[in-house]
């Protein structure tokens, strides 16, 4: 049933007409409405017809984030009276809630652009709704550029939206305009807003600004004393805004205490724990969040916002090919949209943790993503789309040029590739030699060290995979064909003399000089489209683990120093590179290992070998490279639910080629770590996940001993410590207060939980231990007790609260057990024990389960209301057991019993 009363509450629905009139007429409309007024569930059910009697229409929800993308489906179906996946329904990654009747579907942006990968035309959709646009997350400009190509070149009736409470509404009506006589329509909405206090509230002492991903600690200790200062001083759930998950859990710890359950809301907190937070509650909660919270969501009951003023966005170091987060201060529009949360349902107030004087000095808008991001992914959408360059894209910020030509770079060392195993439009120029980049990289690097028309021809005969009677050996293979007289072998040739004339001009320079194709970096994937599919390209273990190019550290434009490699020194000459192995050994093995760095494999025994990318891998039997010690494998697959890589061809390699051709996974350093089931330290020097060198360490350092020690008790769990029965009850008990009290009482029911809070209860013996046998020395029961609220005095209530034995008429003192799943205690002792007890016996104001038990201590009843037990119950337990036992007393009236842990033969003594 359509819930028509919140409909009409909806003050977007004022706007509407305008709305409908504007996509009628140019086909495109930017929206701006405030927070709250229904533009996310209001608006998508008018245009599908689902309600005001439209037309029935198919409209796309685009928004940013998955938690946002989830709660409007809900809350969408809610008004509609239904559940998800009926009229409306939603997907987002990992997660599809759609059935044949849905019109409505919510989608994030990531979604829609893959979609549209898929189907540029977007068969059976009429409308897209792009909500949130002002975040300008990177998918979402993407997304809307691509759409506004559908329309001006496939689907002209298309219709877009572009929505937000917030945004450059010129800017965007420009772009969506585009193609027709002006801008698109802009349509206004007004809003209820409530009145929304700013409370001022820097921190008293100077804290370090951001930088990188840190935050300053006492940062995080002020915004922690805000969220305690605006719970005593105002009413309504508390909503912090935080910057990122680490932060969120470092202040939820600082709030052991408060008198409100603390909720964290993060993009990767688990779904249930995200719409628990967007749930009604009747109690107080504190939600720490992310800036998922920002916008598009409602969170009931929140009242008061504190900002903590700082934002996560993201930066790209184009010189090294790495991006990453950084931690930068909120911009007045995000504070604006922060500031809005506390005013959705009544009047609020927002703590802002700065002074109001920095405030003007605050970027205005959030930067694009497409100015600060790591581009490589936006490049290859690009590319997918058929625009590399992305200048044909209507964008509402061009992106820059130096950043575009690094994401090209990073393309091709990634795999620059599209799910079918075509190549990039990147790809395609990058492939000058056409050769797939990896063997272009090993034709360049191969010729200097080797010659070019050696080069030449085991990249001719790793190009086109010899025919498997040629065997598994790269070097003899090469040998059989120079000798062969078969239509592999005239191939073969043919193509070696062309590599051969490409790159002889280059003579012993690989990447400069006349003639020479530009450096092509490591990592990429399988070359298509115009060439065959090269199955040598192809990851046999999984994605490969170099990012950048190898010998990057060497500088980009100079040759590669091969001179250190046997391979190098057996040029021309008879000796045997790799102790031993033929000329014809080296040079293979050092054009494979060039073309598949993350592919050298150093020997496991038995024809067994592990790659560099940490892959397994086999050798067929009687294969003569099984007792090499090392291989470059070439040509390798991994059969469905193989652990090892079969190795179809590959070459005798020697470490120090290996070293040198891999050079980019070299590392050397200190490894502490939880393995097999206890603690090791040792110095390694490794080839990515190869051991070339090892030494136990005697001193390892404290800090990588006690992290090693946590991820034990994180993948081991709690019981790696000392468990006495009194350790086990204290747990228990406490978690029975947690559920029933809350407030000060910790969580203690979950491992996971109680790891992440080790400073707080297993210092300093988690400090001082060294090993597994030390944590087992470790009194669990004792170092709980830190967690019990003693600074607000409510530790010295634990026997009162949640007393370890209850007293009952009889005078026994039973043990109570408080870890039964229903999360009530359960006292457990014999029936003609409790005669005479009229009222259940309570804990924490909760009523007990009473477990009655016959004179053998047997399960006789399970009761929660004595009272009820003597009326009724009682009478069908006497039948059955004063037969049984005839000497324990079983009278008419229990309730007025005297009670007795004794036979009748003991009483009238």
């Amino acid at each position: 049933m359509i819930r028509t009363a919140a409909l009409d509450a909806l003050p977007v629905r004022e706007a509407v007409p305008a709305l409908l009139s504007a996509l009628d007429d140019h086909g495109t409309a930017v929206l701006c409405a405030p927070p709250g007024t229904g533009k996310t569930t209001l608006v998508p059910l008018v245009l599908a017809g689902l309600v005001g009697g439209g037309p029935r229409r198919r409209v796309v929800v685009a928004e940013p984030r998955r938690i946002a993308a989830r709660a409007a489906a809900r809350r969408m179906a809610w008004l509609l009276g239904e559940q998800v996946g009926g009229a409306v329904g939603f997907t987002v990654r990992g997660e599809r809630v759609v059935g044949p009747d849905t019109v409505v579907e919510v989608v994030t942006t990531g979604v829609l652009l893959q979609r549209l990968q898929r189907d540029q035309e977007l068969t059976g959709v009429d409308v897209v709704i792009l909500d949130e646009c002002h975040e300008r997350h990177l998918d979402a400009d993407t997304v809307a550029a691509f759409l506004l190509d559908v329309r001006e070149t496939l689907r002209p009736e298309l219709r877009l939206v572009a929505a937000s409470a917030t945004t450059d509404s010129a800017g965007w009506a420009r772009v969506l305009g585009q193609g027709g006589l002006g801008g698109a329509p802009v349509v206004e909405a007004a809003g209820v807003s409530h009145p929304v206090e700013t409370v001022w509230a820097p921190p008293t002492r100077p804290v370090r600004p951001p930088h990188g991903m840190r935050v300053d600690p006492a940062q995080l200790t002020h915004v922690a004393s805000v969220v305690r200062r605006a719970l005593a001083e105002r009413a309504g759930d508390v909503l912090c805004f935080l910057p990122g998950v680490g932060e969120i859990a470092r202040v939820a710890g600082q709030l052991g205490g408060v008198d409100a359950e603390v909720l964290q809301i993060h993009g990767r907190a688990p779904a249930a724990a995200q719409d628990a937070a967007l749930s009604v509650a009747d109690h107080r909660r504190v939600i720490l969040s992310t800036a998922v919270a920002e916008s598009s969501l409602t969170v009931p009951g929140v009242r008061v916002v504190v900002d903590s003023g700082l934002a996560r966005e993201p930066r790209v170091d184009h010189a090294r090919g790495l991006g990453a987060l950084a931690t930068v201060r909120a911009s007045r529009a995000a504070g604006r949209q922060r500031a809005g949360r506390a005013g959705r349902e009544a009047p609020g107030a927002v703590y802002r943790c700065w002074a109001e004087a920095e405030d003007g000095r605050l970027a205005a808008f959030p930067a694009p993503e497409i100015r600060v991001a790591d581009l490589a992914q936006f490049a290859l959408q690009a590319a997918c789309w058929g625009d590399p360059d992305a200048t044909g894209l209507a964008l509402l910020d061009p992106p820059p040029a130096g950043a575009m030509a690094a994401a090209r770079e990073v393309l091709v060392a990634v795999g620059a590739v599209d799910p079918a195993g075509g190549v990039t439009a990147r790809g395609r120029r990058m492939a000058r030699l056409g050769l797939h980049p990896r063997l272009a990289r090993a034709l360049l690097d191969g010729s200097a060290a080797l010659g070019a028309r050696r080069a030449a021809e085991v990249v001719a005969l790793i190009s086109e995979e010899p025919p498997r009677e040629y065997g598994d050996d790269l070097a003899g293979a090469w040998r059989r064909a120079r000798a062969g007289g078969d239509g592999y072998a005239a191939r073969w040739r043919t193509e070696a003399r062309r590599l051969e004339r490409a790159v002889a001009p280059a003579g012993r320079t690989a990447e400069t000089g006349a003639g020479a194709a530009p450096r092509t970096p490591l990592g990429c994937g399988t070359a298509a489209g115009d060439q065959p599919p090269d199955p040598r390209a192809s990851n046999a273990g999984g994605a490969d683990s170099s990012a950048r190019p190898a010998f990057e550290e060497r500088g980009p434009g100079r040759s590669h120093d091969l001179s250190a490699s046997p391979a190098f020194e057996a040029r021309g000459s008879g000796r045997s590179p790799g102790g031993g192995a033929a000329p014809d050994d080296g040079a293979a093995g050092l054009i494979a290992a060039l073309a598949f760095p993350e592919r050298v494999a150093k020997a496991k025994g038995s024809g067994a070998f592990l790659m560099a990318n940490g892959t397994a891998a086999e050798l067929g039997d009687g294969s003569r490279l099984r007792s090499a010690p090392w291989l470059a494998v070439a040509v390798a697959d991994r059969p469905p639910h193989s652990a090892s890589a079969r190795v179809r061809l590959a070459a005798v390699l020697d470490e120090d080629t290996a070293r040198v051709a891999a050079g980019h996974l070299l590392t050397d350093g200190e490894e502490v770590r939880w393995e097999d089931g206890d603690l090791v330290a040792r110095a390694a020097e490794r080839l990515g996940a190869i051991e070339l060198a090892v030494r136990p360490l005697r001193s390892p350092d404290p800090g990588l001993v006690r992290a090693a020690l946590l991820d034990g008790l994180r993948s081991e769990g709690l019981g790696l410590l000392r468990w006495s029965p009194d350790a086990v009850m204290l747990r228990s008990r406490l978690g029975f207060l947690h559920r029933t009290l809350g407030g000060a009482w910790p969580d203690v029911a979950d491992d996971r939980a109680l790891v992440e809070r080790a400073d707080e209860w297993l210092e300093p013996e988690l400090s001082r231990a060294r090993r597994r046998a030390d944590l087992g020395r470790i009194d669990a029961g004792q170092a709980l007790n830190r967690l019990l609220p003693w600074a607000t005095g409510e530790a010295g209530r634990l026997d009162e609260l949640a007393p370890e034995r209850l007293e009952v008429p009889s005078g026994s003192r039973i043990r109570l057990d408080y870890s039964a799943e229903h999360g009530r205690p359960v006292l457990a002792v014999k029936l003609q024990e409790l005669f005479g007890l009229a009222e259940t016996p309570r804990v924490a104001g909760v009523p007990v389960v009473v477990h009655l038990l016959s004179p053998a201590g047997r399960p006789a009843a399970v009761t929660s209301d004595l009272a009820s037990f003597w009326q009724g119950g009682y009478r069908a337990v006497r039948a059955e057991l004063r037969g049984r036992y005839p000497k324990h007393p079983w009278p008419e009236d229990p309730a007025t019993a005297e009670p007795t842990r004794h036979t009748n033969a003991r009483l009238r003594r």
